[in-house]
């Protein structure tokens, strides 16, 4: 990986930088660098690990990001080389690693803040925000012409991949699963209401500047044309974390409606999002859950282990039950 390295920094013009790897997530498919000069954080550099990409992959979310960046988004924008492209690829042991550069998101992570938001300000300025960064990111997707494609959400997810990646032990969670796809292939799929999401929008892909409350959003690596109701949906199921330790089932769902609504003040401010489509919203966290249970075989898989039946036993029941919203407003 050095000699990587040191033809990325040629690549970019990065020799007076020092580069750190950042700690990758369990299931990460790329090598993250941060990039520093004079002690503060400006790029980050990412370079494939997995070949399950195509450089026109790379080039679909690039430019999707310079599109999202140039037109207003509060993204991180991705950099040209010094060749003036926004993905270069280097070879490595007979394999091609895809190479991309992006400015460093200012702020930090509501996480390496303890989960606290910035003093003196309430969570309501961070869930509009939240819902006002996301609707912006929708709003111009909805208008968007892309040069090179991105999967469709049924490019992936069908029956005939997920036959083949869930082990027939699961056959009861497949079968609830293909019920759902075939649900799914009712919505509409309208420029309104599809178009390339983020499809992994939550705390762990912004930062957020702790002085003005902005928000600046990264990793686009997992979009794909989708509902926009996906990443809304998305959005719901991470704020259990703000409700889990009440007790009463009732209160906490009271909790998630402020939350959400709150999140939907924020992006109606960008663009709309239709009645009737937030009346599917049960249908779309099941969406979110196919997501992470898939998600899941898939690491599983590419690491040669077994799936522990814990990481998705919530989220398998769920889906077997009929039980809504991810069994959040369970006793």
């Amino acid at each position: 990986m050095m000699e990587i390295l040191e033809q990325a920094k040629q690549l970019y013009g990065l020799d007076e930088y020092e580069i750190a790897p950042v700690s990758s997530h369990e299931g990460g498919r790329n090598q993250v660098f941060r990039c520093s000069q004079n002690g503060e954080n400006q790029y980050v550099l990412r370079i494939s690990e997995l070949d399950d990409r195509t450089e026109a992959d790379f080039l679909a979310e690039t430019e999707f990001v310079r599109y999202l960046y140039q037109n207003g988004a509060p993204v991180a924008n991705v950099c040209d080389s010094v060749n003036g492209k926004l993905v270069e690829s280097c070879t490595l042991d007979e394999r091609t690693l895809y190479i991309s550069l992006f400015a460093y998101a200012k702020g930090i992570m509501i996480a390496d803040n303890g989960y606290r938001y910035r003093e003196g300000a309430p969570l309501e300025e961070y869930f509009y925000n939240t819902g006002k960064v996301l609707g912006k990111i929708h709003q111009l997707s909805k208008m968007y012409v892309p040069q090179h494609q991105r999967l469709h959400y049924f490019d992936h997810y069908n029956m005939e991949y997920l036959n083949g990646l869930i082990p027939d032990d699961y056959q009861e969670l497949k079968d609830a699963i293909a019920c759902r796809l075939e649900a799914f292939h009712a919505l509409p799929m309208d420029r309104e209401n599809y178009g390339l999401v983020h499809f992994d929008f939550s705390d762990g892909n912004y930062h957020i500047d702790m002085e003005s409350g902005a928000m600046t959003a990264f990793d686009f690596d997992n979009c794909i044309n989708c509902w926009y109701m996906f990443d809304l949906a998305n959005l719901w199921t991470h704020g259990e974390g703000w409700c889990r330790f009440i007790e009463d089932a009732q209160q906490r769902m009271a909790y998630m409606d402020h939350y959400f609504n709150t999140i939907l003040d924020g992006y109606r401010s960008e663009t709309d999002v239709p009645d009737d489509m937030l009346a599917l919203l049960p249908q779309f966290i099941d969406m979110v859950l196919i997501e992470n249970i898939v998600d899941e075989f898939e690491c599983c898989k590419r690491e040669g282990e077994a799936v522990d039946c814990e990481d998705i036993e919530d989220a398998a029941r769920c889906l077997i039950e009929n039980i809504p919203y991810a069994g959040l407003g369970e006793d």
